[in-house]
């Protein structure tokens, strides 16, 4: 019998205190220091496998990079993205998928080109957008986003 598999956990440093945390992939509720207490940036890799876990089915909406080791602009937006999860910490988790190593993913959101980045909420997802852009330009698109759907119309 094969032991069950453990739970995957990123290490992520606290923005207010420094400490180093184990942050789960998946969890019931936001991330905390265990020092200090404050929120943490949720930043959890998914694939093929555990996207409906780690994504779909979380407690906040989410942000979605969907990237590859490969491509230049991937990694030029890579900070972008976890300094808006650190700057929105307790309010989205930012979940990056390799679409080479996730070819169903890649396929089911109907990416062509990397990086495309999704929000997503309750499992569904809200925007979309393709390619890099700077720091401002995806604070812009997530604050838009996020919006409860009654503002967006206005």
């Amino acid at each position: 019998m094969s032991a069950p598999a453990t739970p995957r956990t990123s290490v992520i440093a606290c923005p207010n205190c420094g400490r180093r945390n184990r942050v789960p992939a998946v969890a019931e509720s936001v991330p905390k220091c265990g020092s200090c207490h404050s929120l943490l940036p949720w930043i959890a890799d998914a694939g093929d496998d555990d996207f409906a876990e780690v994504a779909e089915r979380s407690p906040i909406p989410v942000l979605v990079d969907m990237w590859a080791v490969w491509c230049g602009p991937c990694r030029m937006v890579s900070p972008a993205l976890q300094q808006l999860a650190t700057e929105r910490a307790g309010e989205i988790k930012l979940v990056k998928v390799d679409v080479d190593a996730a070819p169903r993913l890649s396929e089911r959101f109907e990416v062509r080109a990397v990086p495309t980045l999704l929000v997503m909420r309750d499992g569904e997802v809200v925007a979309r957008q393709p390619g890099a852009a700077p720091v401002p330009v995806l604070r812009s698109w997530l604050d838009h986003a996020l919006r409860p759907k009654e503002e967006s119309k206005s």
